[in-house]
């Protein structure tokens, strides 16, 4: 069954398609919830040392009598946002106690802290500060999140093989179930150890979610509309980021937090009810006639008819080419630098979306405000992308998103630096900029990475290219939260210097790489090769013009066939 061709006469975006597809987006609106909700279930809100012998400290209570107790003191500096140490106590004894001109004493040692008080003012309780993870232990949070990361490239190998294997219904179904569950068990892990379970195993679900049910809804649209509905979903994904913070805003609480985020799993068991199972997928399977009677359907609802001809099982063979391995992409300097240039850029790009994504709340201002502007932000980037990328190339549009979002970024050093708190508006507006020019690029990475790799080698290019961006995504958290350790002015604008010198550095890495728009893509690696040269195009125009001649050829019935070619009788 020649499937793209049932697709022309099912409707390519059709009423069906698009009701199903409706509902794999509003997954995707769910799974947004989970892309960046680390960063505030293991926030650090501000705190102090724990001040000996009050039982009912608060962190607001900081008298003057009782603040040489409360803090070792940090000399004065140019850098008038550092504070007083949130790690260490003095320790002396009162009866010999000296102190200098600003009461701090002179003749006391510094002692670690045990005990801490919060701040209840953005937060009524994270994991971080119930589980007292900062000082000494400020690197486990960073280490969790990562490992959110490590968890979706887990779940991107199982869940990808599992779906070609046992289907994409049946998978997509699993993760629904494991994500629901993971997630309310997130809620209640007692210690960091079974956090740290629990998030990767959120993250390998979110894949069984997402790209599962992404893969499901692409294979019943057809390629004209695929590129449009392929981002549509992103605009659900970034729906999502923009609910987290509302649902955060009012309830303040990580396990209510995450409760909330998970409850609307529970929405989408019904899909089992409401979702087939992939006819393309069925069709690869030879289930026929499972794929005739979902087809059948379809045409019912979009109102067309599909006749016995077009859903005629072909058992005829067809020899198909097999696919190459990774390591050809590597046995020829153009395309060694070509595919280099392209690992880098998935890196950079999902280092930079999820590192400014997980940093808003480090911006300063109002926190969730932050975070509210960094999922709208996506908006106005997936639709330029959309308006965009079939006019200006994938090429230019991708870098130029790259250097511009990577510009934004590093502007932010001479607004924290050297303008006063209340141009804070400045610095939030340039970083979200900066996060728009790093969402447009990641969403057309995907588009403009498959149409360079040649198609003996796009799914392993592909597979890839999607292994290394999740080394990016592991560092990302690591370096989001450098500016705590870091503290001040300096500290607020490293993260931000880090992603924008990275990603202008990838997009200008680039610019080496051919357009693909509006041309034939490459299908051999010695397509591969000459792809984007002047020789490439001349070969493609020969075999059109050999291809013309052949179809305008029509063998008589004279015409006899000799070992499977077509010999003339002349």
């Amino acid at each position: 069954m020649d499937f793209d061709k049932i697709l022309e006469a099912l409707g390519v975006f059709g009423r069906y398609q698009k009701k199903l597809y409706f509902l794999i987006c509003i997954s995707s609106g769910f799974v947004g919830f989970f892309a960046v909700i680390s960063a505030i279930l293991l926030a650090a809100p501000e705190h102090r040392c724990k001040i000996p012998g009050y039982d009912n400290d608060t962190y607001r209570i900081q008298s003057d009598s009782h603040l040489a107790l409360i803090n070792s003191y940090i000399p004065p500096s140019s850098d008038e946002t550092h504070k007083y140490d949130q790690c260490h106590l003095y320790a002396f004894n009162f009866t010999a106690v000296t102190f200098d001109n600003s009461s701090h004493p002179i003749n006391a040692t510094k002692v670690q802290c045990s005990e801490w008080v919060y701040s209840d003012e953005v937060f009524k309780e994270t994991f971080t500060s119930k589980h007292n993870l900062v000082c000494g232990d400020s690197s486990k949070p960073s280490l969790a999140k990562s490992f959110f990361f490590v968890g979706i490239l887990i779940g991107a190998f199982f869940f990808g093989n599992l779906s070609d294997g046992i289907g994409r219904k049946k998978t997509f179904y699993l993760a629904v179930i494991l994500m629901l569950a993971s997630t309310l068990a997130l809620a209640f892990s007692p210690n960091y150890a079974a956090f740290i379970v629990f998030m990767t195993m959120i993250g390998a679900t979110t894949q069984g979610v997402f790209l599962v049910g992404f893969v499901i809804g692409m294979e019943l649209v057809g390629p004209s509309r695929r590129t449009f509905a392929g981002i549509v979903s992103e605009y659900f994904f970034a729906l999502g980021l923009v609910i987290l913070s509302g649902i955060a805003y009012f309830i303040r609480h990580w396990k209510y937090i995450e409760i909330a985020c998970a409850a609307p799993f529970s929405i989408i068991l019904i899909y089992w009810w409401l979702l087939p199972e992939s006819p393309r997928w069925l069709i690869t399977k030879r289930r026929y006639e499972e794929a005739k009677v979902i087809l059948r359907k379809a045409a019912k609802v979009n109102r067309v008819v599909l006749t016995d001809d077009v859903l005629k099982v072909k058992e005829k063979e067809v020899d198909v080419p097999k696919d190459g391995k990774i390591w050809q992409l590597f046995t020829s300097r153009v395309l060694l630098l070509r595919t280099l240039v392209i690992f880098i850029n998935w890196c950079m790009v999902t280092m930079a979306y999820y590192g400014l994504s997980l940093n808003s709340g480090n911006l300063g201002g109002n926190y969730y405000l932050n975070f509210f502007l960094s999922g709208l932000v996506e908006f106005p980037a997936y639709t330029l992308v959309i308006l965009l990328v079939d006019r200006v190339g994938r090429k230019w549009l991708h870098c130029i998103s790259m250097i511009v979002g990577g510009v934004f970024c590093l502007s932010t050093i001479f607004t924290i630096l050297y303008l006063d708190e209340k141009y804070q508006a400045v610095t939030t507006a340039l970083a979200m900029l900066g996060k728009l020019g790093a969402a447009a690029a990641f969403a057309i990475i995907y588009m403009y990475s498959a149409e360079l790799f040649p198609t003996v080698v796009r799914n392993a290019g592909m597979g890839a290219s999607s292994c290394i961006a999740r080394l990016g995504a592991i560092a990302a958290p690591f370096i989001a939260d450098s500016g705590d350790k870091i503290g001040g002015k300096m500290g607020k604008a490293f993260p931000l210097m880090v992603f924008g010198i990275a990603t202008i550095v990838a997009g200008v890495l680039a610019l080496h790489l051919p357009e693909t728009l509006n041309q034939d893509l490459p299908e051999t690696l010695e397509d591969g090769i000459l792809f984007g040269t002047p020789a490439y195009k001349a070969r493609k125009k020969d075999e059109l013009a050999l291809a013309s001649i052949n179809n305008a050829y029509t063998p008589d019935e004279e015409t006899v066939t000799t070992n499977g070619e077509i010999v003339s009788k002349l």
